[in-house]
């Protein structure tokens, strides 16, 4: 389960991308994932704006191209890139999380440390909700990739 390396190479069908609600991705994994996913970073930008990315929820990209990287689960930990995280938002994000993945019958996803980071969460608070949500997913292979 547990990973290191770059989270964007995972042989993966959907990738977890760790965002605010205002529609930023100036640093971290999000900054990243901006780069390499721009189509993903301009729809996700749109929702912010009309308001339908929140906490708790997690907003999906799918590319429509099947196989590795179909689907960039963009993962709100915080409010505004300011911010610090909350470990209830994370909670509540996992939740959504475990929806999408039955959902859309999604056989493998990466997933990084949420909220850790520019976040300011510690990795071993948020490690075992990750690790719990996703036990219930058996069919599903799970790359976890620690703060680096």
């Amino acid at each position: 389960m547990i990973r290191h390396g770059n989270l964007l190479d995972a042989d993966a069908e959907a990738l977890v991308n760790a965002v605010n609600t205002v529609g930023v991705m100036g640093k971290g994994i999000a900054l990243a994932f901006k780069r390499a996913y721009p189509a993903n970073y301009a729809v996700y930008r749109a929702a912010c704006a009309a308001g339908t990315v929140r906490l708790g929820q997690v907003f999906v990209y799918d590319s429509g191209v099947p196989g590795r990287h179909r689907y960039v689960i963009n993962f709100p930990t915080k409010r505004h890139w300011r911010s610090r995280s909350q470990l209830a938002d994370v909670t509540a994000g996992l939740a959504d999380l475990v929806r999408v993945l039955r959902e859309h019958r999604i056989t493998s996803v990466a997933v990084p440390a949420l909220g850790c980071g520019n976040g300011s969460l510690d990795w071993a608070d948020v490690r075992p909700l990750i690790e719990a949500a996703l036990a219930d997913l058996p069919e599903v292979r799970v790359h976890l990739y620690p703060p680096t």
